[in-house]
């Protein structure tokens, strides 16, 4: 291979030269090939891998040299001598000759450099190679990776890190390579290599230690082995590389949504220095990208631009506040060093004016950016202001003016109170007609207006006019402050959007909900009857949703949803979540609440396996270890945690707490995310801690947490008490005292209030790879158990052979197929059907696994086994078809083999068999089938296409039913037959099969002469060899036992 050329200083150390002439000189690396050189080839060998050497990929090389110069350059280099021949001797019939005539060796060195860089161009041109951010050095790296591990071109390095792997107690010096689908090692030392491939899939344990004598060293554990790693050079990027690929990987499992490499990646500035290759950069900016998008909580397909310090000016303070500035495609964002002190969200559908201000000194680089709301932002010590301007004017070009509606928050809250409360019912009719049905609270009013409620509306707008309204308010401590102490009945939907940011997803996408609503009217599937049944479930003790309006509405979100996201569909708690959401929020607002629920603020939690609630699960049991140790163990015992935590999450303690309280959680939820429901969590235990400690049985612990959530009360709410189901039925009558929500919350906030966001992150993660293989574990175990009866394989032999069904499925996945990966696996299915393979999996695992792959016609006999087992003709199969195949030739007696033999030449589709010989036709067939029949016609012509099936017709089930032939007794009668006819016919030789027939007769030796006499009868009623498929069955039989 031609390469860009490179100077060398020392030709001849550590190469040996096989070919030379005046210009150039062929040589292979000391210790490749024959022999090794003895130990210098050894040593020779290990620097190599030590110090990553290209010659470990390309051991052989071409350099160019004037016969003047000291100077060598690197022309080519190749992998094999084959390889590197063809470019010498291209160079000897091509440039040898033009060189002689050259006077001055500056001018054949320039000749040189420029044709080899033009044949470089000119390939690279026809083959469309793109030119990328990779470097040279990681070209070469990609070319060992897949050298050494046997790669595809599919599979992507990502990096490459030099470390240490702890084989037993022993270190080993290597190379560990990260791609997006394996973690692979090698080593090389004194001639003895090491190599390790794991699948990002099968991790079950991914963790950073540090010991006394290995203070940083990465431990890898899958179900049956672990992987110490040792003596990187930067520990933290490398093992945030291997947490991001891992949650990929488990993603895939989750939903089979493979890898796609974003193209789109911010360009590098010229004078940046390509480091990293563009697939890890790639990776890096998702990184970001998903911190900015939890940081403020912005749509999911929102992609970070860049970040730069500066500082913000801030009217409500009078102070300059350092912080970061982000801007992404569609928001320019703020943040303070100190998380507590400011945060700000601009969109810039919302901007009207962005220009550079005059420097001065207390101002250097101010940057001041307008609002529609007439707000001005003042940001300052910008280091590079013009190109962040530029960049911000890119963006607001793309921002199309779009009609969309949008919730007037600037305006006056009054204004719309006594909008509401002059609307006349024919207003709220046209308003259900239209499906924009107003917060239902509006409509059922409970109680009269409190005091309280009117302090409380009042600090609101006070703090409104001093920090701001709308989405670009500056959230401080004093917002949390007005959050913790309650947010007003009237405001609480108009903030749960802003807090959530489903404000800006129901501002970018006009319409869309009544679209959704439209499409999904009169359409009925499994979530729609999921959803009528949960309807009257939902929040039964109000009034709102004992009413048709609220049920419809009701109705129209969850269904609205279930056709946004059918990978979701319906999940039960979020009938009583939305319930909520409708009483304080627009109907279409409360849909807009529910995907930020679903799908940002609580992910994974709402789908058929709640796997996203059983991370957090995981992620309680730690904090609860961590932060109430004396009663853990306590509740561990007697599994408490585990059933507490999983209602507790689901239905944001709406089903446990007492509706008034509970909306209280839901405030704190929306502002502060998941943190605000784990240390609520903790604080319950940990008032109830001395009870706990003395509870004997899980039903008693539950009991004394259930009355204690029941007494949970908001004595500000404006609401009458609602009798609580729960509360109801678990009441015994003794009086419990009473415990405030607000009182409850603060404690909680005292206690608990350091458990950071990122650190919950970091706990899912971990959780997130246990419960992942967990239920994949919990799905083999059942496949294997509900398939055990039905085949002579071990318990043991049907877990390897699922782990390589499932293998081949996960592989297809990242490497390519012909079929679409979610099409081949559904959750949802039993769990015999969740993974299904296509013709091309199967032919990998028959040329595996089947003991007729070594065949002749194994391709041909692939797709025949593979359309007989496919008994649903949708082109797939699953486990269970494929364990019945593969019993039937590893287990089967002699008539089990042939008759499976004989059914793979069955004409698929066939609707009446044509024969020259309906008796011989009838009894092969009657012989081998227990459930067909042909239909023979003594006028019908004989097929002249011979493709090797039998044509047949299946009979009704009807038919199946009444009459179930014996086949051993068809045997008697047929043996009789021919017995008869073989003393008036003359003999035919017997074929010499003795070595064909020991696969197909190993289990049974005896019957080979029985087997002859049948294939000679069948042979000698042949009058052609296209009209029987006797003949043709014969000769299958000998070719697949071969």
């Amino acid at each position: 291979m031609w390469v860009n050329p490179e100077e060398v200083l020392l030709a001849s150390a550590l190469w040996m030269t096989e070919r030379a002439n005046p210009y150039f000189i062929l040589q292979k690396r000391k210790g490749h090939g024959d022999g090794g050189g003895g130990l210098a080839g050894l040593l020779v060998g290990t620097l190599d891998v030590v110090l990553d050497s290209s010659a470990r990929v390309a051991p052989y090389r071409i350099l160019y040299q004037t016969p003047d110069s000291l100077v060598y350059w690197t022309i080519a280099h190749g992998s094999s001598r084959k390889e590197v021949t063809e470019n010498w001797e291209w160079l000897e019939q091509n440039l040898l000759q033009t060189l002689s005539i050259f006077e001055n060796e500056n001018d054949i060195t320039t000749f040189v450099k420029g044709k080899i860089q033009g044949i470089i161009a000119e390939y690279n041109k026809s083959h469309e190679i793109r030119e990328d951010d990779d470097t040279d050095k990681f070209k070469e790296a990609i070319a060992k990776f897949r050298k050494l591990f046997v790669m595809p071109e599919e599979e992507k390095l990502v990096n490459y890190y030099s470390c240490s792997y702890w084989k037993g107690k022993v270190p080993r010096q290597g190379w560990l390579y990260l791609s997006i689908n394996h973690l692979c090692f090698y080593s090389y030392l004194l001639g003895k290599e090491a190599k390790l491939v794991i699948r990002w899939a099968d991790v079950t344990q991914l963790e950073k230690n540090a010991t006394l004598l290995l203070p940083d060293m990465v431990r890898v554990s899958t179900r049956c082995s672990e992987h110490v790693f040792s003596v990187f050079i930067n520990i933290n990027e490398t093992f945030k590389l291997m947490e991001q690929l891992a949650n990929i990987a488990m993603r895939q499992l989750l939903d089979n949504k493979g890898f796609e490499q974003d193209r789109c990646l911010p360009k590098l500035k010229k004078n940046s220095p390509k480091k990293v290759s563009a697939l890890k950069r790639d990776l890096d900016a998702r990184a970001k990208s998903e911190r900015y998008r939890a940081l403020f909580r912005l749509p999911k397909d929102e992609k970070l631009d860049g970040h730069t310090d500066c500082t913000l000016w801030t009217p409500f303070n009078k102070m300059h506040i350092l912080g970061q500035m982000f801007v992404s495609t569609n928001y320019i964002c703020f943040t303070s060093k100190e998380e507590t002190i400011c945060s700000l969200i601009i969109p810039l559908r919302e901007v009207t004016i962005v220009e550079k201000a005059d420097s001065c000194n207390v101002l250097p680089s101010p940057l001041s950016i307008s609002t529609k709301n007439k707000m001005t932002f003042l940001f300052a010590n910008l280091k590079d202001r013009d190109f962040l301007v530029q960049r911000i004017s890119d963006f607001l070009q793309q921002t199309t003016s779009k009609i969309y509606f949008e919730r007037e928050i600037t305006g006056s809250l009054s204004s719309s109170d006594d909008e509401l409360n002059h609307m006349t019912l024919s207003g709220f009719l046209l308003l259900e007609n239209n499906r924009k049905t107003p917060m239902l609270n509006a409509l059922f009013t409970l109680a009269c207006f409190q005091a309280k409620e009117f302090l409380k509306e009042q600090a609101w707008k006070n703090h409104f006019t001093e920090y701001g309204q709308g989405v670009c308010m500056y959230r401080t401590e004093k917002t949390k402050e007005l959050v913790l102490q309650g947010i007003p009945e009237n405001m609480r939907g108009e903030l749960w959007l802003l807090f959530s940011g489903a404000i800006n997803e129901m501002a970018t996408h006009p319409g869309y909900y009544e679209d959704l609503v439209e499409k999904s009217m009169g359409k009925y599937n499994l979530a729609t009857e999921e959803i009528e049944r949960d309807l009257h479930r939902s929040l039964p003790e109000h009034p709102a949703f004992q009413n048709e309006m609220g049920i419809a509405a009701l109705r129209r979100v969850l269904t609205a949803y279930a056709f946004r996201n059918p990978n979701i569909g319906y999940c039960q708690a979020m009938n009583i979540v939305t319930s909520v959401l409708l009483l304080y929020a627009k109907e279409e607002e409360a849909f807009w609440l529910l995907v930020a629920l679903c799908e940002r603020m609580l992910p994974d939690y709402y789908n058929t396996r709640v796997v996203g609630a059983l991370v957090d699960q995981g992620v309680f049991e730690e904090l609860a270890h961590v932060y109430v140790p004396q009663l853990y163990d306590c509740m561990q015992a007697l599994g408490v945690i585990s059933t507490i935590s999983l209602s507790w999450f689901l239905t944001l303690f709406l089903s446990v707490m007492p509706f008034e309280s509970a909306v209280v959680v839901v405030d704190c939820f929306f502002y502060e995310g998941i943190k605000v429901i784990f240390q609520l969590a903790l604080s319950v235990l940990d008032a109830n801690i001395h009870q706990l400690l003395g509870c004997k049985d899980d039903g008693e612990a539950m009991t004394i947490l259930g009355r204690y959530l029941d007494n949970v009360t908001n004595k500000d709410s404006t609401l009458p008490p609602i009798p609580h189901l729960h509360s109801l039925l678990t009441d015994n009558g003794d009086p419990h005292p009473e415990v405030d929500i607000f009182k409850l919350v603060r404690i909680s906030y005292e206690k608990f209030g350091s458990i950071r966001a990122d650190v919950i992150e970091q706990m899912r993660f971990k959780q997130r790879l246990r419960v992942i293989q967990a239920i994949e574990d919990t799905t083999k175990r059942n496949v294997v158990r509900t398939i055990v009866t039905e085949t002579p394989f071990s318990i043991d032999e049907l877990e390897e052979l699922y782990t390589l069904f499932k293998a081949e499925h996960l592989t297809s996945c990242y490497w390519g197929s012909t079929s679409n990966p979610m099409s081949r696996h559904d959750p949802s299915l039993p769990y015999l059907e969740q993974y299904r393979i296509d013709l091309e999996q199967f032919k990998v695992l028959f040329a595996l696994l089947f003991p007729w792959a070594c065949s002749t016609h194994a391709d041909d006999l692939a797709l025949r086994v593979f359309r007989l087992l496919d008994h649903n003709t949708d082109a797939l199969i699953n486990f269970r078809e494929f364990i019945s195949g593969l019993s039937v030739l590893c287990h089967g007696d002699l008539t089990e083999k042939l008759k499976f033999l004989y059914k793979i030449h069955i004409l698929p589709g066939s609707e009446d068999g044509c024969f020259e010989e309906p008796d011989s036709a009838c009894e092969a067939t009657q012989y081998f089938f227990e459930d067909i029949t042909p239909e023979t016609s003594s006028g019908t012509a004989a097929s002249e296409k011979d493709d090797g099936f039998v044509g047949v017709t299946f009979k009704s089930e009807k038919v199946k039913k009444m009459h179930t032939p014996d086949y051993r007794m068809y045997l008697c009668l047929w043996n009789q037959e021919t017995k008869a006819k073989l003393e008036n016919m003359k003999d035919l030789p017997k074929l010499n099969q003795t070595s064909n027939h020991t696969p197909v007769f190993s289990d049974r030796p005896s019957t080979g002469d029985t087997w002859h006499t049948h294939n000679n009868t069948m042979l000698s009623q042949s009058t052609s060899p296209t009209s029987l498929p006797g003949n043709l069955f014969a000769k299958t039989v000998l070719s697949a036992s071969k």
